[in-house]
């Protein structure tokens, strides 16, 4: 069994918890680009390394664990080396689970998650504002590649995110590990058209195959809890956080050659003002917009990899890795 986690002195951040596991690089240049954080410093950081799922996967497992160990620049850094693979699913729950019970709230990063100098003070920022209205389920660092047309730095929208994130301890409290009980009440009171409306997935196919154990993941959870609960979650109006995974390395992330999820990273600080968490019909509209689009790229990068042999076998070049943009 894994030792607890210490119990840090009061600190005014917000905890950093990530998830690693067996991409070396991808983890180096996660931790560099937050250690390049304004307020890291004074962030406590714990990294949370699985153990490996096969005698295969050791190696690379081992090359991340003597990494993490030797991560410097933030107020406290505590390495969790897992004795026995638990998933990530699991890893995650049980992870926000405790930094949560012990420090009431906790930013969530993975291993493949480049985050913009300004991402740590947007998420304690929002972390003070909104801690005291349970409407606002969560606050998410990553933004679509789209244009808002909006003076505020921030708006709400229905569903969460899971490429860097944080959440409180009353909020995280609603996640439903139980699939199909989330499923049944979301078919009882008719909301799997707007379940699928939020986002460029079929959220209730993803739902439906984490039942049945075709995927293991946390987040179509975490999103139908969050739904059935009718919470809002805050974004920046510009990304603070750029998936670097998207490379066919990851679990869940097959590598797209046309990339519709790149983002340029928001430079300056954002401002966070307290305001009615409600979603914009404008803003719902652009990104539904985008989503219609995203689903339309996701069948030519289909038709792109079903090719792949046909190109090969008539030479037909491989052109570098295109990334798409609203």
């Amino acid at each position: 069994m894994d030792a607890p986690l210490p119990i840090s002195t009061v600190n005014t951040r917000a905890p950093i918890a990530l998830f690693v596991y067996n991409r070396p690089e991808h983890t180096r240049r996660t931790v560099e680009a937050l250690a390049a954080n304004e307020g890291a410093a004074a962030s406590p950081l714990f990294i949370f390394s699985d153990a490996p799922r096969t005698p295969a996967a050791a190696p690379l497992v081992e090359q991340v664990r003597a990494y993490v160990r030797t991560v410097t620049g933030f107020a406290q850094v505590t390495v969790v080396e897992r004795s026995a693979n638990m998933g990530l699913a699991r890893s995650i729950i049980e992870g926000v689970s405790d930094l949560t019970e012990r420090f009431g709230r906790a930013i969530v990063l993975e291993d493949d998650l480049a985050t913009a100098p300004g991402f740590l003070s947007f998420m304690n920022d929002a972390l003070a504002a909104y801690a005291d209205d349970p409407r606002v389920l969560s606050v998410c660092g990553y933004m679509y590649p789209v244009m808002f047309d909006t003076p505020a730095d921030t708006l709400f929208l229905r569903a969460p995110h899971s490429w860097g994130w944080a959440t409180w301890k009353d909020r995280w409290s609603l996640f439903r590990s139980d699939g199909a009980a989330l499923l049944q009440a979301l078919e009882a009171r008719q909301l799997l058209g707007a379940f699928d409306a939020n986002g460029p997935h079929d959220y209730t196919r993803m739902l439906k195959d984490q039942i049945a154990g075709r995927n293991d993941s946390w987040f179509i959870r975490w999103y139908a809890a969050s739904l059935l609960a009718d919470r809002m979650s805050l974004y920046p109006v510009r990304s603070l956080v750029s998936n670097i995974g998207i490379d066919g390395s990851g679990v869940h992330c097959a590598e797209w050659r046309f990339d519709p999820y790149a983002v340029q990273l928001q430079g300056g600080r954002l401002k966070v003002e307290v305001a009615e968490p409600v979603e914009s019909p404008a803003a719902k509209a652009t990104l539904a917009r985008y989503y219609r689009r995203v689903q339309w790229l996701r069948y030519v990068n289909f038709a792109y990899r079903k090719l792949a042999p046909l190109r090969r076998l008539v030479g037909w070049p491989d052109p570098a890795r295109q990334t798409v943009r609203s």
